[in-house]
């Protein structure tokens, strides 16, 4: 086991299956205490035991982000941090792609409901993140953009698109907010429809960001659409 992220605690939010699960195997092989949380025990159990299989140090959490008034996420943050100590690195990795539909005919619950989730998770999340790592004296956080929100609309994909937008927006704005305490934020924008990078490749993007060497990366939003062949 690498030791780049030993003695350090590591939360993924989303991290029962995709590119969450292969964040958390990641993060686990390099030294990393991981605590996988999201909506749904089974997928979560799972990562935790491949993670535990490999001989790496993984617990679950069963939680929704999205909540109104953040009680999931403050109680998930605190608990993480009661259990182990200190909270290092948060990938906030939410995403619902929700169904495609002309921005016309997108109905009021579609459009709450894939906002609540995607934005309004993630902004619940770091608030209760930043607060813990603002104690600290620093940390990491990783949100789950879309290159759809960076790069341009897909059509059908109105309420996703403007979720993920928002996601990249407050990411830059927090970033400059908190460099200052100490915590850095970036964001990544994958493609979410499976014609980008590999789960993997992308993961490996989160943790070199989670990482010491990209101490000096701040507020960025890194688009991963496409995986390059090696020369």
């Amino acid at each position: 086991m690498s030791e780049r992220f030993d003695g350090k605690v590591v939360l993924i939010i989303g991290g029962g299956e995709g590119i969450g699960r292969a964040a958390a195997l990641a993060f686990a092989r390099q030294g990393g205490t991981v605590v996988v949380a999201g909506r749904h025990r089974e997928t979560l159990d799972s990562t935790v035991e491949l993670i535990r299989e490999r001989g790496g140090i993984a617990v679950s959490a069963v939680a929704d982000v999205s909540v109104a008034g953040g009680r999931d996420a403050e109680h998930l943050i605190a608990e993480t941090v009661r259990r182990h100590g200190s909270l290092d690195v948060a990938f906030n990795n939410v995403t619902e792609l929700g169904p495609t539909q002309p921005v016309a005919e997108i109905c009021e619950n579609v459009w709450g409901e894939t906002l609540a989730a995607n934005l309004t998770g993630v902004w619940l999340s770091m608030k209760h993140e930043i607060a813990c790592m603002e104690a600290q004296g620093g940390g990491v956080i990783v949100n789950t953009a879309s290159n759809i929100g960076v790069q341009g609309m897909l059509p059908g994909m109105g309420a996703y698109a403007a979720s993920k937008a928002a996601v990249s927006a407050l990411t830059q704005t927090a970033a400059r907010e908190y460099i200052e305490k100490g915590i850095r934020i970036n964001a990544i924008s994958p493609c979410p429809l499976g014609r980008g990078a590999s789960v993997e490749d992308i993961a490996e993007t989160v943790v070199w960001l989670a990482s010491d060497e990209s101490n000096y990366v701040v507020g960025h939003d890194f688009v991963l659409d496409r995986k390059v062949a090696a020369a």
